[in-house]
């Protein structure tokens, strides 16, 4: 049995939660809570950054961070399932996830300021900064949502990555993203449709 360090709240043990539904893992993953914040958890010494996901397997090796786990839980379900084996459709997924994961950092980076900085000490550039990385990752999704391919093939890890960093700006940010953006608003519907994992990990 695998262990997942996890937090419910975390867009990044989402996209964990998500693929492994997906490749039919998820009975083999025990789920623990971490706390990130906590110098005495155990997190820290099985991943020296004290960050999660980070997925324990059975030989006690761990695995992170998320675009690692979702690499190990496609080999281990026969490969070629989620991360496409090669070509165009290998490098889109890839570049899809690295942009959304792009919009998850930037958007915890935002959280972070107002949840751990005086709001005296807020820095307008920093702040600017982020949403400028998010708006223009939006913009170009929105041109462009990545086409789901038909049933029974499976989301990629791009596309994981985009309903997982959609749902965050949902719960961190009142879904402001949706008004201007219907094209992906249409796209994360078509997605949680096809997928229930998205429903049964939505954040608390």
């Amino acid at each position: 049995m695998m262990i997942l360090r996890f937090s419910p709240s975390s867009p990044f043990v989402r996209k964990v939660r998500i693929a492994a539904s997906l490749l039919g893992l998820d009975s083999e993953i025990t789920l623990e809570r971490a706390d990130t914040t906590d110098p005495n958890d155990s997190l820290r010494k099985i991943n020296p950054l004290g960050k999660i996901p980070v997925l324990i397997i059975e030989d006690g090796s761990a695995i992170y961070d998320s675009r690692v786990i979702l690499d190990y839980l496609d080999e281990r379900a026969g490969g070629g399932k989620i991360v496409p084996r090669q070509g165009a459709k290998r490098l889109a997924s890839l570049r899809l996830q690295a942009l959304c994961d792009g919009i998850l950092d930037a958007s915890i980076l935002t959280v972070y300021e107002g949840r751990f900085r005086k709001p005296e000490m807020h820095e307008p550039k920093w702040l600017d900064l982020q949403a400028g990385k998010v708006a223009r990752a939006l913009a170009a999704l929105e041109a462009a949502p990545p086409a789901l391919d038909a049933a029974p093939a499976l989301p990629n890890v791009g596309q994981i990555a985009l309903a997982c960093a959609l749902g965050y700006r949902d719960f961190r940010f009142a879904g402001s993203w949706r008004s201007d953006h219907p094209r992906l608003v249409a796209w994360l519907d078509n997605f949680a449709a096809r997928v229930p994992a998205f429903a049964a990990t939505k954040p608390a």
